[in-house]
């Protein structure tokens, strides 16, 4: 099976059947016709061979972005600029907004592509009152699903995924927890944290060029060698 193929399997697999806590919704793209056929095009664009990619993971999707898209920070409009069509209302997502521009910088989507593989600790969002939620943001919700959350890593790493290094983005809760993670499981032998892109684009945006260089060269030290 390619790496498209793999990714596109796990996701229709995809079934977060825990109880969660009271007022917290699960959104699952996958289960949607629109998304699936989505994702299926995107990944079968960018990942249709079998090269081995660094890993970079996200928290969990927000919902005018992966979780409509399927697609980990890349919303309806980047899509199009991708040149996937897609019916989606055109809304911007800012975390979108600022991994594109580096992507842009890096060399574009397709040399991105070829050496890295976006995911997120959770690859399904969450919402509650109708706004996105951290998987981590609630202990009941981080006790529900963790044990999905590390299946899911485990599953993940069998598509192609360099256990050398990985890049978490972000340098506070997901980061610690990741570490955590991977003590326990040994999935990767070291984790890079970078600034989460929301972070950046909320309260660091006068340096946005500086956080775009940096992601730049800490991901080349790694990725130059990802797809041997």
């Amino acid at each position: 099976m390619t790496f498209a193929e793999k990714v596109i399997r796990f996701y229709q697999s995809l079934d977060l059947s825990v109880p969660l806590p009271e007022g917290v919704l699960a959104m699952n793209p996958f289960q949607d016709e629109v998304a699936m056929t989505l994702c299926d095009s995107f990944y079968k664009k960018f990942f249709n061979d079998h090269l081995q990619r660094t890993m970079i993971i996200g928290i969990n999707p927000g919902r005018h972005g992966g979780g409509i898209t399927g697609v980990p920070f890349t919303d309806p409009v980047k899509l199009e600029q991708l040149g996937i069509p897609n019916p989606l209302k055109k809304k911007t997502e800012l975390s979108a907004d600022f991994i594109y521009r580096m992507i842009e910088h890096f060399g574009g989507a397709e040399r991105f592509y070829a050496r890295s593989f976006v995911s997120a600790m959770s690859p399904l969002g969450f919402t509650k009152d109708g706004k996105n939620l951290n998987y981590y943001d609630i202990k009941e919700l981080l006790a529900a699903v963790e044990p999905f959350m590390i299946r899911c890593i485990k599953t993940q790493l069998d598509f192609g995924i360099s256990r050398e290094v990985c890049f978490c983005l972000g340098e506070g809760k997901n980061f610690s927890y990741l570490v955590k993670l991977n003590g326990r499981f040994g999935f990767f032998k070291d984790i890079i944290p970078l600034a989460h892109p929301r972070f950046i684009m909320q309260y660091r945006r006068k340096y946005l060029d500086v956080y775009v260089e940096g992601y730049i060269r800490n991901l080349n030290s790694a990725l130059s060698g990802a797809s041997k």
